[in-house]
């Protein structure tokens, strides 16, 4: 017996020393290969989901420069898709909005459907181009006008940077588009500052327009929302974001998907700063956001929803994603509430 198994083994060592290099290789690595294929798999997926998870947790309730916050808007912008998001209700019936203030107004009948601290004064940060925006166009002043970053247009403030570089030459209207599309500040500074008679005129005006549009909580202190004085409510936003509507160039530059400018003689692309103006869901007609430190993340839409013309004003969000997932929240409850009364009214908050 002990003769046999000796002999079947020197058969079958034999055979395996007769295949050829590639057959042992393989025969010895299929098995480990599978192993380690299935080891790849597992640890690639582990990593993906915590990179997922760390991108989120370790930014949360976390207070960042507004510089960082405008680069991260930009790429996640470019990069996320807008998923939809949980719609939990009050016992009124009304979704539960993370951010710390807000208000949704049915422009058809000027009826609020949602609010919260609405008449809270509170800073706005980037919201302000909008009003940056409506004080150039009402002043009629050239919109092929070269303009000229310069020193002046650069954050002392917070120090945040630029794409536009000191030098950087752009006509008044891409000034326009960067500051309402990117929001880029040193656009909305060099506007500022070539309104007539200067910055400080410039903000003698935007305050006149605030209170021309009967703004009475909303007073400005610079022409980009750096400045944390630059103050307003949801209440005055929904009325500022209605009068920005009815500027055919602020509507399509504050939605505009992306825009390539030659910046010193280098094309450079430029994204919209709120990813729900790529989505297919959204009809949007005026967007902008904001971030400083104060002011927390802001949002501020006139949109169609239920194909109604609506007005969306989320302020003080904590939280990269926060502000956009709480419009998908407005969203859904409006399209909800209307599809099971017939179109009938929603009932107010």
């Amino acid at each position: 017996m002990q003769k046999i198994k000796l002999i079947t083994a020197l058969v079958f060592a034999a055979a395996i020393a007769a295949m050829p290099a590639q057959a042992k290789e393989s025969h010895a690595k299929t098995p480990a290969k599978k192993t380690a294929t299935k080891t790849a798999t597992k640890a690639s997926s582990t990593h993906r989901s915590r990179t997922v998870k760390t991108s989120v947790s370790s930014k949360k309730g976390k207070r960042v420069s507004p510089a960082k916050a405008l680069y991260r808007d930009m790429k996640s912008a470019k990069t996320a898709p807008v998923r939809a998001v949980p719609v939990s209700l009050d016992r009124e019936g009304n979704p539960l909005l993370q951010s710390n203030a807000f208000m949704v107004q049915d422009l058809g009948s000027g009826k609020v459907l949602l609010e919260r601290n609405a008449e809270s004064v509170v800073p706005i940060a980037s919201i302000t181009k909008l009003m940056t925006a409506m004080v150039v166009l009402d002043a009629k002043l050239s919109l092929s006008e070269t303009l000229t970053v310069t020193d002046e247009d650069t954050d002392k403030l917070k120090n945040t940077t630029s794409r536009l570089v000191v030098g950087t030459e752009l006509t008044r209207e891409e000034m326009i588009h960067l500051a309402l599309m990117s929001s880029e500040n040193r656009a909305a500074a060099s506007l500022g500052r070539n309104y007539p008679g200067g910055i400080n005129a410039f903000v003698f005006a935007m305050n006149r327009k605030a209170q021309a549009l009967g703004l009475s909580e909303t007073v400005f202190h610079d022409s980009t929302g750096l400045n944390p004085q630059n103050v307003s409510s949801a209440r005055d936003l929904a009325k500022m974001v209605t009068a920005a509507s009815h500027y055919p160039l602020i509507r399509q530059f504050s939605t505009d998907d992306e825009e390539t400018l030659p910046i010193r003689g280098r094309e450079q692309t430029f994204r919209n700063t709120n990813a729900l103006v790529r989505s297919p869901d959204w009809q949007i007609g005026v967007s902008k956001t904001g971030f400083i430190n104060e002011a927390g993340r802001c949002l501020v839409m006139q949109a169609w929803l239920a194909e109604k013309p609506m007005v969306i004003v989320l302020l003080d969000s904590v939280g990269k994603f926060t502000r956009v997932a709480d419009a998908q929240r407005i969203k859904r409850w409006v399209e909800s509430a209307l599809a099971h009364q017939g179109g009938a009214r929603i009932p107010a908050g």
